[in-house]
C-alpha cells in the first residue's frame, strides 16, 4: 500500500507553520508588525449580506446564554459575561450583529480568541479589508497591529500635538463599501490609562434640532484618506493600494435596524458637496463638536486584557485616547469587515422615532 503523501504534506507544513503570538512578541520584542512593498488592487464592488438580517429580535442565543448581559449607559454600550467569542454558534453570530447595531458596542472580557481564528470569525460578516498603510503581523495582512508606546518619539510627538477630540472617526469611511462591524482584541496595557471612547451616530441624530435633520437628509460628504496619506510621507511607509475618496450621505440608513444616524466625522469626513468651502467648513465644524461634546451619548470603556470590542461603524464613532506614553506600552490587533455602500433611505426612522412607536404599540396590545 503506498504512503499516504497527503497527510505527510498536511504533517511536513503544519511542523513548519507556528502561529504567532502577537501578545507575546509586543511584550517581547516590542513593534513587530511589517509593512510590505506589496501592490494591491482597487477594492471591486459586492454585495453584502449582512448577518444581522438573519437574527432573533429577542436575541435568545446570547442572552439565555451568558452568565450576565448589562448595558453601560441607556444609549450606547453593552457588556456580555460568560460567552466566547471563539466558540459562537451562527446564530449567535447573527444576534451578536444585531446587538451591535442596536447598542453600537459590545464587550467581551477574557477572550481566547487569537488572530488566526479572528480572522476566520471576521469573514462571517463580511469581506475583510486589508488596510492600504497599516502594519500587521507576518502573513496576516487582514490583521491591523495596534502598538504604541514610549519608544517611538515620532508616534509621540504626533499624538501629543494634537486635540484629543481630532481622533474621532469611523473605520476607513473613504473606502466606497466602508467597515460594518469592526473587531479589536487588547491583550497589552499601560498601568493606567489607553481608554477609548464610543459614541452613538444615531443619537447624535436624535441630539439635532428637527430643522437641522431636515437640513442634514439628502446632502452628501466627501470622505478621503488624506490623514494616511500624511502619515505615509512622515513615516516612509509604502501605500499598497491607492486611497481613494468617496462621496456618502451625511445622515445614513442603517440596513438592519433601519434607524438613521450621523455619518460624518473629523478623521476622514473633508467637505459637504455642493456647498461653499465656508459653509462647509462651518457646517462640519459645528457637526465634529456635537460629536465631541455629546457626552450623553457616549461610553468612556476602560480595557481590561485580552477583552474585545465589537463595534457597529455604520452606528459610532469612537476616539482612542493617546494618554499613556509616560506610562507604558499598549498593544492589540484588529479585523475589519466591510459592508454595504452607505445610503440614506428617506422613509428610515430615528431610533427614538422607532423606539416610542414600539413602546405604544406594545401599550396598545395589551
Amino acid at each position: 500500500m503506498p504512503p499516504n503523501t497527503t497527510n505527510n504534506s498536511i504533517e511536513s507544513v503544519s511542523e513548519q507553520f507556528q502561529k504567532l503570538d502577537l501578545k507575546a512578541l509586543a511584550r517581547e520584542k516590542g513593534a513587530y508588525q511589517v509593512y510590505p512593498k506589496v501592490a494591491y488592487p482597487p477594492l471591486e464592488p459586492f454585495e453584502h449580506h449582512d448577518p444581522g438580517k438573519l437574527a432573533d429580535p429577542k436575541k435568545a442565543s446570547l442572552y439565555d446564554n451568558a452568565e450576565k448581559i448589562f448595558d453601560l449607559t441607556p444609549t450606547i454600550g453593552t457588556e456580555v459575561h460568560g460567552l466566547q467569542l471563539s466558540q459562537l454558534t451562527d446564530q449567535q453570530k447573527n444576534d451578536l450583529a444585531l446587538l451591535a447595531a442596536e447598542r453600537g458596542v459590545v464587550f467581551f472580557r477574557n477572550q481566547d480568541l487569537d488572530p488566526y481564528q479572528g480572522v476566520e470569525f471576521g469573514k462571517y460578516f463580511g469581506r475583510l479589508h486589508i488596510h492600504n498603510l497599516a502594519g500587521h503581523p507576518e502573513q496576516l495582512p487582514e490583521v491591523i497591529s495596534i502598538f504604541y508606546d514610549e519608544q517611538n518619539p515620532q508616534t509621540t510627538k504626533l499624538f501629543e500635538s494634537r486635540s484629543a477630540d481630532e481622533g474621532w472617526h469611523s473605520d476607513i469611511t473613504y473606502e466606497n463599501q466602508p467597515a460594518g462591524l469592526t473587531f479589536l482584541k487588547i491583550d497589552t496595557l499601560p498601568p493606567v490609562g489607553g481608554d477609548t471612547y464610543w459614541a452613538s451616530a444615531y443619537e447624535a441624530y436624535d441630539k439635532l434640532s428637527k430643522p437641522m435633520q431636515k437640513f442634514l437628509e439628502g446632502l452628501e460628504a466627501v470622505h478621503t484618506g488624506q490623514v494616511h496619506k500624511d502619515n505615509a510621507q512622515r513615516t516612509g511607509h509604502f501605500i499598497r493600494r491607492d486611497f481613494v475618496d468617496s462621496v456618502h450621505p451625511v445622515v445614513r440608513t442603517h440596513p438592519v435596524t433601519g434607524w438613521k444616524g450621523l455619518f460624518v466625522q473629523p478623521g476622514f469626513t473633508k467637505s459637504i458637496v455642493g456647498l461653499s468651502r465656508k459653509e462647509s467648513d462651518v457646517l462640519l465644524k459645528f457637526l465634529f463638536n456635537h460629536i465631541a461634546g455629546g457626552h450623553d451619548f457616549q461610553v468612556r470603556f476602560k480595557w481590561s486584557e485580552d477583552t474585545i470590542a465589537v463595534w457597529d461603524n455604520r452606528a459610532t464613532f469612537h476616539c482612542a485616547i493617546f494618554d499613556y506614553f509616560t506610562s507604558g506600552r499598549r498593544h492589540g490587533w484588529r479585523i475589519t469587515p466591510t459592508a454595504e455602500r452607505p445610503y440614506y433611505d428617506p422613509s428610515s426612522k430615528s431610533r427614538r422615532e422607532d423606539l416610542a412607536e414600539k413602546v405604544e404599540k406594545a401599550a396598545n396590545a395589551q
